[in-house]
């Protein structure tokens, strides 16, 4: 009966490539009773009977084509019908006691959309904020605090609170996409939460083909293009399209003359940065899809 509550719960993992080794630390810090998907964001899944043969917990599906984060989440919440799902990086690890804190959740009846982690000591970015407040909330007797926005590394989802699996935004690729569901959850009437007794470990941009020293600098720039037309898509549709430029003008001038400065200096590592941020939020103001990729 103990286990019975941790079948309300899937946990998917959204892989592009990913490191053999990242993913199977990923893998073994998830409680073996707990159903785990993956979706590989391409037409093929490497290590699928070897990782299949190794964890019995294990399904995988691939979505054919790299649909970025937020749609190959909602590729992946389409597939599970547990009523829980734990949005999991394949480059976090999870705390020890990660899931038998998980259980408080699934069996108490507490009213959330969304319930973020916290980060254990070796993360230096916060695991969550808020839009126009200062933190100035303690943690009620849940282990909650009410908050505006968690990362979306780790995120358990309520999918009962929501008509649709189509949760994330899809026209965002990579970038913003949680702040842009928690806004628009809590807008909606749902609430989003943080909890200090959900610990993980996030290594940061290992998640993906990207952690290969390969792609060191074409992944650089595929981040930079995509934080800048990401950023201000979501002020777009969240605070309108004159609000967005307003905030983003100086940066778009700025960038021009980044661009103009580093080429004269012949300094290629910072032009690339000015250039692909620019030409990011250049292709967002103009109203142009999130088309940016990284070719393997």
């Amino acid at each position: 009966m103990k286990n019975d509550i941790l079948s309300k719960l899937t946990v998917v993992i959204l892989t592009y490539k990913t490191d053999k080794k990242i993913l199977i630390d990923c893998i073994n810090s998830i409680d073996k009773s707990v159903k785990v998907l993956i979706v590989e964001n391409s037409k093929c899944f490497e290590y699928r009977n070897e990782f299949l043969e190794r964890f019995s917990n294990l399904s995988i599906i691939c979505s054919g084509s790299n649909l970025g984060f937020g749609a190959g989440y909602n590729y992946g919440f389409e597939n599970i019908k547990s009523d829980y799902a734990l949005v999991l990086a394949p480059d976090t690890i999870c705390n020890k006691n990660f899931f038998e804190k998980i259980k408080f959740y699934l069996s108490e009846d507490i009213d959330f959309s969304i319930i973020g982690v916290k980060f254990n000591s070796d993360n230096v970015y916060p695991s969550y904020g808020f839009f126009n407040k200062t933190d100035s909330f303690e943690y009620n007797d849940f282990f909650l605090k009410e908050v505006d926005w968690v990362v979306g590394c780790a995120m358990l989802i309520n999918l009962n609170k929501y008509d649709k699996k189509k949760i994330f935004d899809e026209n965002i690729f990579i970038y913003f996409e949680e702040f842009d569901l928690c806004k628009n959850t809590i807008k909606n009437g749902g609430k989003v939460f943080t909890s200090s007794i959900l610990i993980v470990k996030h290594l940061g941009n290992m998640g993906s083909i990207a952690s290969n020293q390969d792609f060191k600098e074409t992944s650089n720039n595929f981040r930079d293009w995509h934080w800048m037309w990401s950023q201000f898509y979501f002020y777009k549709k969240n605070y309108g399209f004159p609000y967005a430029l307003l905030k983003f003008s100086s940066k778009f001038f700025k960038g021009l003359f980044k661009i103009f400065i580093f080429k004269l200096l012949n300094d290629q590592r910072k032009f690339n940065n000015a250039k692909f941020r620019f030409l990011g939020l250049y292709h967002s103001i103009i109203g142009n899809k999130s088309f940016y990729r990284i070719e393997d």
